[in-house]
């Protein structure tokens, strides 16, 4: 006998049949989706059954919030080396925080976790931190060169006067009587020095007309977008003269854009337009929001051990006497102040978490296995505050990276680690020691305890509610 959806209607009474028609097609899928959800679940249930958890929503999973790096040290006292978070009912990661196990994943060529990166797609397109497989292989290759310390030696003038444009607007601040909200502040100095260094920008992102409310940041970016499609377009015009070209060529090693570009040129297709524009996106973030973010907290781990931060000062003052000129060579001889600074990318990783989607199944050291498709995120904060790698993992110690000491390879990885490991670290800790000698040679960093910052978990490492010091000039 034939059946039909109009003859069901027909038969229902027009309009009103109509629309049971349609709430009996919605209930059934509803409860397709419910049986669908509860298969899913079951399965996870039995497959994760070997890594704890702490009771969660049936459907929501844990809700966070802004706690999330509180629970993960919660977690990571209370169950050895991995555990599970859900998301929500039916979808779960596999947090692991112990060195053995987040060896073994780096060490392996799965995927970047779609659910969680695919949200940046609009933002920065798919350059080195979104594209996985072949692809990301090949750029990865061709941009490694842009990163040799020949190129890189010349950046830290650049670096020290950006910083210094930074400290002389804080010096005409009333910064003595009142605490200053630094995040802001730095993301401009350091988007400045990614500009500067790797787009030849001759203007400044901390002088330009911006407003001072909550978007200052965000026009800041918008502006910075917008002068990166004139570089592009620039520069792509001078290469096109016989004359720039040969003498580019000639150059012992090319910087970012000219080896994006140049990698356009020679072959049409290996970098189309949105490979080129999100590469330059991609670096315009990861060159600047998470160095902010790391020099910032290392201001505020400073400003909360004066006696280190005085230490450090002192060891500045002896190699760079009244800070007119920083070199290349003088950042290998601040051994106490990369100590410090080190210390606080551990306590605040500026990137606390990644994550990767399994695409084969894996089995761990101690014989706990996970199969294909899991996600499973790399906590870094946790990895960081780890008690059975970090004795007192909560105490701010310097010495734990005096030259004698020792660590499992995988037990501090502020910059992640394996084959994809950051591209630029040697450029942020470039950044993080010029920034801190200038800065400790003008101020004293004072914390302000009516605004003790309380880190949270985003893309970066970010304070709720701002990271706020007050400063006092010694010169």
């Amino acid at each position: 006998m034939g059946f039909s959806l109009l003859s069901l209607t027909r038969n229902l009474g027009g309009v009103s049949g109509f629309f049971q028609v349609v709430f009996v097609i919605s209930l059934i899928l509803v409860l397709f989706k419910a049986v669908q959800f509860y298969l899913r679940r079951q399965w996870l249930l039995k497959t994760l059954q070997t890594f704890p958890s702490t009771p969660s929503h049936w459907l929501w999973g844990h809700q966070l919030k802004d706690k999330d790096l509180e629970q993960i040290l919660t977690w990571v006292e209370k169950f050895p080396s991995a555990c599970l978070q859900w998301i929500s009912g039916s979808n779960v990661r596999v947090l692991l925080y112990d060195p053995d196990y987040v060896k073994l994943i780096l060490g392996r060529s799965d995927p970047k976790a779609s659910r969680i990166y695919r949200l940046f797609a609009p933002w920065i397109g798919y350059g080195l931190l979104l594209l996985n497989g072949k692809k990301w292989f090949q750029h990865r290759r061709m941009l490694t060169p842009a990163f040799h310390y020949d190129i890189l030696k010349p950046y830290v003038r650049i670096m020290a006067d950006s910083v210094n444009t930074m400290l002389d607007r804080w010096e005409k601040l009333d910064v003595q009587k009142c605490s200053l909200e630094i995040f802001q502040y730095i993301s401009l100095m350091t988007l400045d020095t990614v500009m500067k260094c790797a787009f030849s920008h001759q203007g400044s992102a901390q002088l330009d007309e911006l407003s001072s409310d909550g978007r200052l940041f965000h026009r800041a970016c918008q502006l910075a977008h917008e002068h990166t499609d004139g570089v592009i377009k620039m520069r792509k015009a001078q290469l096109q003269n016989e004359e720039e070209l040969e003498k580019v060529r000639k150059k012992r090693r090319l910087d970012f854009l000219d080896i994006l570009l140049f990698a356009k040129m020679e072959d049409g297709n290996s970098l189309s337009d949105e490979d080129l524009r999100a590469e330059v996106d991609t670096f315009m973030f990861e060159g600047h929001d998470t160095t902010a973010s790391g020099i910032s907290w290392i201001f505020y781990a400073l400003a909360t051990h004066p006696e280190y931060q005085q230490r450090c000062r002192e060891e500045v003052q002896s190699i760079l006497g009244d800070g007119t000129s920083v070199t290349w060579d003088h950042l290998d001889q601040m051994p106490y102040t990369t100590m410090c600074i080190k210390e606080a990318l551990r306590l605040y990783p500026p990137v606390p978490s990644v994550s990767r989607e399994l695409n084969t199944p894996v089995t761990f050291p101690d014989g706990r296995s996970l199969p294909k498709g899991i996600t499973v995120a790399i906590s870094i904060y946790g990895l960081h505050h780890n008690p059975s790698l970090w004795p007192n993992p909560e105490v701010f110690d310097p010495s734990r990276f005096a030259p004698d000491s020792s660590r499992h390879s995988h037990a501090f990885l502020p910059f992640s680690g394996g084959a994809r490991n950051c591209i630029g670290k040697q450029f942020a800790m470039n950044e993080l020691k010029v920034a801190v000698a200038l800065t400790l040679l003008r101020f004293e960093l004072l914390p302000d305890p009516t605004r003790v910052p309380v880190p949270i978990q985003r893309v970066v490492m970010k304070s709720k509610d701002g990271i706020y010091l007050r400063l006092k000039k010694l010169r």
